[in-house]
Formats: structure tokens, sequence, C-alpha cells
């Protein structure tokens, strides 16, 4: 989380402190600052930028899947077009001939 977001929420906490500690509001801004920034520091974040530059990754990936995909069907009719009909049906018929022993 950027520095400047940071700064900007405990500004708004500090500014939500009742009037009666408005004379500790800057120890507790600075406090606010300090315990968002280590919180947020401890959690596995990534950047937005990291983020769009993996999810155009991952777009193309799939693209790249999907075209694939189809080029396998593509090849998989091709490959039993021209094993052709007969192969494929005396396959099936040798199988089924037989009589179980």
């Amino acid at each position: 989380m950027p520095t400047e977001s940071i700064d900007k929420l405990a500004r708004k906490l500090a500014e939500a402190v009742p009037e009666g500690l408005k004379s500790v509001r800057d120890d507790l801004e600075q406090n606010f600052r300090s315990v968002l920034r280590s919180s947020l520091s401890r959690l596995d974040l990534v950047t937005r930028e990291e983020f769009d530059v993996q999810q155009a990754v991952l777009a193309r990936t799939r693209e790249k899947l999907t075209a694939l995909e189809q080029r396998l069907k593509t090849l998989e009719g091709e490959s039993a077009a021209q094993a052709g009909p007969g192969k494929a049906g005396s396959a099936k018929g040798e199988s089924a001939g037989k009589k179980p022993g």
C-alpha cells in the first residue's frame, strides 16, 4: 500500500478521535501510521502493477491453451479420418466376434 494511502488513513483515524483527546492527536496519528505500516508489511501483498502483469500473462496462457486444445482436436480428427472407418470398425468387430471361452 502506498505511503500516501497509509498517511491518509492514519489522518482520518486521528480525526475521529474524540474532542477530549485532541491534544494527543499527533501522537495517535504517528502510532496509527506505524501500526498500519507494520501490519501491512506482514501481509503477502503484490502491487497493482505486478497483479496486472500476471493477469495479462494468465490471459495469454489461456489463449495459447485454447489454441492448443483446438489444434489437438483437429489433429485427432485428421488421424481418425486417415485410419478410415474400416480399421476402426474391424477392431471392434474382431473383439465382438470372439466368444467367451
